[in-house]
């Protein structure tokens, strides 16, 4: 196993590019999906995998109370599974807001905040984004009126 801190560096810096890109996604779309929706998520998702594999076993804790999550994250190994985890699905979320807005026709400067939000807070970012999607489609008068 590699150093936990140049594992926890690396990981960073890979889900930060994959951030960069969808952030610039209107520049190359398909790339941007292929990049940050799957190449660096399988990635991630690959480290995380092998982190658990090797360590898990060893880990103190469990699910069942808080205390025991709280003990099971003591362990660096651990702790850095779980951070490459949200690095991992925050990201995937991210590239999935992305497409959805773009199928969507929602403009990618409104999806810029709701990406801040996705990579700083992940549920909160996804949150914002339904809650876009809700208040356009609230706008948008139904297929089976007759405009005015």
């Amino acid at each position: 196993m590699p150093d936990p801190d140049l594992f926890f560096s690396a990981a960073n810096l890979l889900a930060l590019v994959g951030w960069i890109v969808l952030a610039l996604s209107p520049l190359s779309p398909r790339w941007s999906d292929r990049i940050s929706g799957w190449a660096i998520p399988l990635t991630l998702s690959v480290g995380y995998t092998a982190l658990v594999l090797a360590f898990w076993s060893r880990a103190n804790g469990g699910f069942d109370t808080l205390p025991n999550v709280m003990a099971l994250f003591d362990q660096p190994q651990i702790a850095l599974a779980g951070w490459v985890h949200y690095l991992a699905f925050d990201l995937f979320v991210g590239a999935w807001i992305t497409r959805t807005a773009r199928a969507e026709g929602v403009s990618h400067l409104l999806v810029l905040p709701c990406l801040a939000l996705t990579f700083l807070f992940g549920p909160a970012g996804f949150l914002t984004f339904s809650a876009l999607r809700l208040a356009r489609r609230a706008g948008t008068p139904s297929q089976t009126e007759f405009p005015a």
